[in-house]
């Protein structure tokens, strides 16, 4: 059955769906354009610029020569609730049948190409494998995120019990479709000293919320704002692949935001708001009125305070400029990191390849402590370990030392001294919101803005979403929480704007995230601060696990690795209201 976690028999978790790694498809890896979103490329003419030429949407009636159609199947080859990869000759189709009824969709997640057959049926939606990204089966329409676009939905038709597909070969070959978008038709776009919408902060919240507005056909002016030099890009592969160009990690071509009026201020950092005047102030003097507002200013990170903190060739690792720079410095010579946690552990692995030695230092005893638990961390530390990395634990930097202003070592407080040419801090980060704290707009104690399930701060006209909020957490008794990854940003992103046009939205996703790792992927759906038990199945020494997180009797969250599509499709009873017993996992 499609619906079939609205049975009320218990969801039989115990699942065994393994891909052999070969054809695991290096998912993490596709900086290198494979995943990156680009269909779209502009012809590159600076005359006046027509939508329609710069990005070729598939024509709403394609032609005969343009469409391909093939039996695909018998009708009885398929069970209720099956997914299949058919082959169209220009290119895959998924095929599904639920509820007696067939659709055919694009085959591959636009987020990073991952194979939606090995992904999860339910409610009307298949959910991917890899990072939880979900599209409505009716209309190919993404649902939740990450990634931006949706996919295309193709013509099914039953004869003489086979089933035809037919599609646009384009289409095919696209495996992408972004939604339908206004343009903006406002006379004071580009000059003018008031803008309907301005947002804060150009991560994923950001532009999705700018997305969102353009896709429910608001056509007012909008303006994106950014510290950065660049338009949004990928950030979480920063950290995963650290020589990533920043046209390669872009998440829209520079046309796309031409075409559809998102004006985007690089190198623009706000310093006030004024919410009584409806006003912002840049640090350059430039004064911008807005009628809704959305501040998505994301984090800082932390930074080391010991002595010598001021010395050359430490980093945070925060633009494409940072990684770019950490992979040259390291190259054949000595790299530290200090921080344990995911940003610091991407990085250590990403380095082992390039340089002569890597070491990390962290506080807690095992990396990941606190987020996977003591068992979770000590097998992911033998991983590293096995791949050459020294770690130094329990113990904190007490002193950067330098020769001729550029780092030579690290001296920690057990006294130890590390050779380093190169250092990385990954130690957390703080809101982003110092400039807020003039204004009206309420910051609790540590700097997070918080909202309401709309993404409502206390200021009418004012929305907050991303690294910086706190937000009610439906599924754990609304909880007000802090969740500072990528998915949860393009989910808030959307609410926000859907919000700003009255449309009474509520925030209800699952939260979801990934790491990776020397090639492998660890995937977390969830929220498990403060579990008091993790139950794991499977084998922790060979990487092949999942790790449940129970706080009671009730599963919070769920880790795994090599142990597809099991997260998902936690995620998926979690997303449906359902809680899981830990009775049920145990």
């Amino acid at each position: 059955m499609g619906g079939c976690f609205s049975k009320p028999k218990p969801v039989e978790l115990k699942i065994e769906v393994v891909l052999p790694e070969k054809e695991r498809g290096k998912e993490e890896l596709s900086a290198s354009g494979k995943g990156s979103p680009r269909a779209y490329q502009g012809n590159g003419t600076a005359r006046h610029f027509h939508a329609e030429e710069r990005l070729p949407a598939p024509h709403p009636y394609p032609g005969p020569q343009d469409c391909v159609e093939a039996a695909v199947c018998h009708i009885k080859d398929l069970e209720n609730g099956q997914m299949r990869e058919v082959e169209l000759g220009w290119g895959k189709v998924l095929l599904v049948k639920d509820n007696g009824e067939f659709h055919a969709l694009g085959h591959k997640c636009p987020h990073y190409g991952a194979p939606l057959v090995k992904g999860v049926l339910s409610r009307g939606r298949v959910r991917c494998p890899w990072h939880g990204a979900c599209f409505n089966i009716g209309t190919g329409d993404l649902e939740d995120f990450p990634g931006l676009d949706s996919l295309h939905k193709f013509q099914v038709k039953i004869e003489k019990e086979k089933v035809y597909v037919r599609a646009s070969k384009q289409a095919l070959q696209l495996q992408r479709r972004t939604k339908v978008m206004a343009k903006c038709i406002s006379p004071s776009a580009g000059h003018s000293s008031s803008t309907n919408v301005l947002i804060v902060g150009a991560g994923a919240a950001g532009l999705v919320c700018a997305e969102t507005l353009r896709q429910e056909g608001f056509s007012d002016r909008i303006v994106l704002c950014t510290l950065d030099r660049h338009l949004p890009y990928d950030r979480p592969k920063l950290s995963k692949s650290l020589d990533a160009q920043p046209e390669q990690l872009a998440l829209r071509p520079k046309e796309f935001f031409r075409a559809y009026g998102i004006e985007v201020l690089t190198e623009a950092q706000v310093v006030t708001v004024d919410v009584r005047n409806k006003k912002v102030v840049f640090k350059d003097g430039f004064k911008l009125e807005y009628s809704k507002l959305l501040l998505a200013p994301g984090s800082s990170p932390k930074t080391l305070s010991c002595k010598g903190k001021e010395v050359e060739n430490v980093f945070t690792i925060r633009t494409p400029e940072d990684a770019n720079r950490v992979v040259r410095l390291a190259r054949g010579r000595n790299a530290v990191v200090v921080g344990a946690g995911f940003l610091g552990m991407e990085v250590a692995a990403y380095l082992t390849e390039k340089a002569h030695s890597v070491s990390v230092v962290e506080l807690e005893e095992t990396p990941f402590r606190r987020f996977l638990g003591e068992r979770v961390g000590r097998a992911l530390m033998k991983m590293f370990e096995n791949n050459r990395v020294k770690f130094y634990m329990q113990t904190e930097v007490s002193e950067l030392r330098a020769q001729e202003g550029k780092l030579k070592e690290v001296v920690l407080k057990s006294s130890k001294v590390v050779r380093a040419d190169v250092c990385v801090v990954g130690i957390g980060a703080v809101p982003a919101t110092g400039f807020l704290r003039q204004s009206s707009i309420n910051l609790d104690s540590r700097g997070f803005i918080p909202v309401n399930k709309m993404m409502q701060t206390n200021v009418p006209g004012v929305f907050a979403a991303g690294d910086a909020v706190t937000f009610p957490l439906a599924w754990r008794n609304n909880r007000k929480v802090n969740i500072p990854h990528w998915q949860m940003a393009h989910a808030q992103g959307r609410v926000a704007a859907q919000n700003m046009l009255a449309q009474e939205a509520e925030i209800s996703t699952v939260p979801y995230l990934w790491t990776a790792m020397f090639g492998k992927s660890l995937r977390y759906a969830g929220y498990g601060e403060g579990f008091d038990d993790v139950i794991i199945q499977g084998d922790l020494e060979d990487l092949k696990f999942v790790a449940f997180y129970t706080k009671g009797d009730e599963v919070i969250a769920v880790a795994s690795m090599n142990y597809d599509p099991i997260v998902s499709k936690v995620a998926e009873v979690l997303a449906s209201g359902r809680a899981i017993r830990k009775r049920e996992v145990e």
